[in-house]
């Protein structure tokens, strides 16, 4: 079978499209599967709940959701195709950012069951570092916020224990 180019993303009407890619013709993805979301089922209270627990509340209709892609990691993960040390490859400086500036959560650890998740978030966009900027409090975050330009804010979940880290959201951020 061959292995998918990208997922794809879309947005029509009152829908989000989910879907693999295994070719482009003529310019056009040729899905092969795919699965179409609303747009009310995702602002239901039990699919938001989870994503209130970081800094930053699930509240704009451009955040793009990780949960297909995390569940996707861990099945191929359960099945075999993945091996743990590829699964749980944190960076020394994100397991810091989880301890020092995360925002703990009540979900465990879905590989080693052993610890709670902690949330951490990134700014990337004009006149921060390169390498972004880890969000610590609230306060930073409406600071942020406030600002005239167009950030963007990464949420990723981390395991201080065994190292699993996933891409959770990414937000706007700022009036720009």
């Amino acid at each position: 079978m061959a292995k998918p180019l990208s997922r794809v993303l879309g947005l029509s009407g009152e829908s989000l499209f989910f879907g693999e890619v295994l070719a482009y013709e003529r310019g056009v993805p040729q899905v092969t599967y795919g699965v179409a979301v609303s747009t009310s089922e995702l602002r239901r209270p039990d699919h938001t709940e989870v994503l209130r627990q970081s800094l930053i509340p699930a509240r704009h209709l451009a955040d793009v959701d990780y949960r297909l892609a995390r569940q996707t990691t861990l099945d191929l993960w359960r099945r075999g195709d993945l091996t743990r040390q590829k699964l749980c490859d944190a960076q020394p400086m994100l397991l810091r950012n989880a301890v020092e500036c995360g925002t703990r959560t009540e979900e465990v650890c879905p590989v080693c069951a052993g610890d709670q998740l902690a949330y951490v978030t990134y700014a990337f966009g004009p006149r921060l570092p390169a390498h972004g900027r880890c969000i610590s409090s609230e306060r930073e975050l409406f600071r942020l916020n406030a600002r005239k330009s167009r950030l963007a804010a990464y949420v990723v979940e981390v395991c201080t224990s065994c190292g699993w880290n996933h891409l959770v959201r990414i937000t706007s951020l700022g009036e720009g």
